[in-house]
């Protein structure tokens, strides 16, 4: 008995749509290793469709009062509660996702994001108007930049969106969204559920591959390209942008240092860094995967990590015991093993290191120890529920190791010593610093990194700004 493929389709204007000349792409599911869908292998014509309708839209949208933007993303937000089950399903089947953690871990803050960003819409203002020349009263505009090429990826495919078309929206831009081609099932759903509530055209779907991404980017319509995704992909974004002088922002990839000193609680920091460094199969910019600690604790500290490793369950969406699901695509499976294959003779393996099973691409909670500064998994992001560990011998040590890569988007600093906690969040060059926990966010606060992990803000007031632009209006007083 063979099972109808599920087909998933662009949303342009206002209606779903198959590519304009009919080419998909198979859509695996990551638990099983099987395709359970195709999507639009979209191409210039069906870019040039989701521009027009975007650019059409754009004046009414712009021209819509704060108080009517916020009140469409008020009800976006009512109905992503609504399809709760349905987001979550999608999800899961997107990225085999643990269905309740997606639940209660994603669906929440996902609303709260959209609610504050509807707040914000009614927050577009200037500073004050004054005379700073004789005669002449000066007003400073906050405007929409117009329509917003976004790319999202797929660790996150539902949230990432969010994170896109929220304040995109509020500030009073259109949108064309393009999700990873391993993952267009929830971000077609979002457009199924926004569709209804915002006129046409103001939100569109794009699926397709890279190619698709670059043709979006590259298109001349866009005043602004946003992704999130490889320091690849955002480099190759950058470069098609400065053709036509696009605004970009990126947020691309992480290597968190979590810096443990030798006066911190360890069976809590352990139990904490574990799981954020596991979430997710820490398929997370953020996630916890390169801890540093004082060399006083590092042998037990690395005991208590490898048992809570071995702890640490990944399996089916289903399983309620489970911490992650599997990792999201063939390639990223081989990713990770490649990493653990090409270890040096000084690392040693402390748990897991191994694929779980024979079926789809789950991958053990794996951590290693006895690592050097300037080896490859120190370096470059693994991107899998994979823990590092170094042992620093002071301050000083720590910190240059910790800002020792090129990544800069997030950190964490574990210490009863409050002012060795501020000096170090002072001269850590990351995004982010949390002091005593790691990965907890808030729509209030910004997210967004320096170096190769990009440029721009998600979330808070710092991320709607990025949707803007600012004008000077000058006028004389003597007319």
């Amino acid at each position: 008995m063979t099972t109808e493929l599920r087909r998933l389709r662009n949303y342009i204007n206002g209606e779903f749509r198959d590519a304009a000349d009919g080419r998909t792409i198979d859509v695996i599911n990551p638990v099983t290793g099987e395709v359970y869908a195709t999507s639009p292998l979209s191409g210039q014509s069906d870019v040039d469709a989701a521009m027009d309708a975007a650019a059409a839209a754009f004046p009414a949208w712009r021209d819509a009062t704060p108080a009517e933007r916020q009140k469409a993303l008020l009800k976006i937000a009512d109905a992503f509660e609504e399809r709760a089950e349905d987001l979550i399903a999608a999800e899961s089947e997107n990225t085999g996702k643990p269905l309740e953690l997606t639940r209660t871990e994603e669906i929440p803050p996902m609303v709260d994001q959209i609610r504050f960003f509807a707040g914000a819409a009614r927050m577009l203002e200037g500073r004050s108007a004054g005379e700073y020349m004789e005669g002449l009263t000066s007003i400073v505009r906050r405007e929409p930049v117009g329509v917003c090429a976004q790319v999202a990826p797929w660790n996150y495919p539902m949230m990432m969106a969010v994170w896109k078309f929220a304040p995109a929206l509020a500030a009073g831009n259109t949108v064309v969204l393009k999700p990873s081609d391993t993952t267009p099932a929830s971000t077609v759903l979002i457009a199924e559920i926004i569709g209804p509530i915002v006129p046409k055209g103001v939100f569109n779907v794009i699926c397709g591959d890279r190619d698709t991404g670059r043709t979006m980017v590259e298109h001349p319509t866009p005043a602004m390209a946003s992704i999130t995704g490889s320091v690849r992909a955002g480099i190759q974004v950058a470069a098609s942008a400065a053709k036509d002088v696009k605004r970009v922002h990126l947020e691309l990839g992480g290597k968190a240092p979590v810096v443990v000193f030798e006066d911190t609680d360890i069976a809590k920091a352990v139990e904490d860094i574990s799981v954020a460094g596991y979430f997710n199969a820490g398929q997370d910019c953020t996630a916890a995967t390169r801890v540093l600690v004082q060399e006083s604790i590092h042998d037990e500290f690395v005991a208590a990590l490898a048992k809570a490793a071995s702890e640490t369950k990944t399996g089916a969406p289903d399983d309620e015991d489970v911490l992650y699901g599997p990792l999201n695509n063939a390639n990223q499976l081989a990713q990770v093993t490649g990493f653990i294959d090409r270890l040096p003779a000084h690392a040693k393996v402390e748990a897991g290191g191994h694929r779980v099973g024979d079926k789809g691409y789950f991958y053990a909670p794996t951590v290693v120890s006895g690592l050097k500064q300037d080896d490859e998994i120190i370096q470059n992001e693994v991107f899998g529920p994979v823990i590092t560990v170094q042992s620093f011998t002071d301050e000083a040590q720590a910190l240059e190791w910790a800002n020792g890569v090129e990544f800069a988007l997030a950190s964490s600093v574990w210490t009863k010593d409050h002012g060795r906690a501020m000096r170090m969040s002072k001269s850590l060059d990351f995004g982010c610093v949390w002091i005593n926990t790691h990965i907890p966010l808030v729509a209030e606060m910004p997210h967004g990194g320096f170096k190769k992990s990009g440029y721009g803000k998600d979330l808070s007031a710092y991320g709607f700004d990025d949707y803007t632009r600012v004008k000077h209006v000058m006028t004389s007083l003597d007319v």
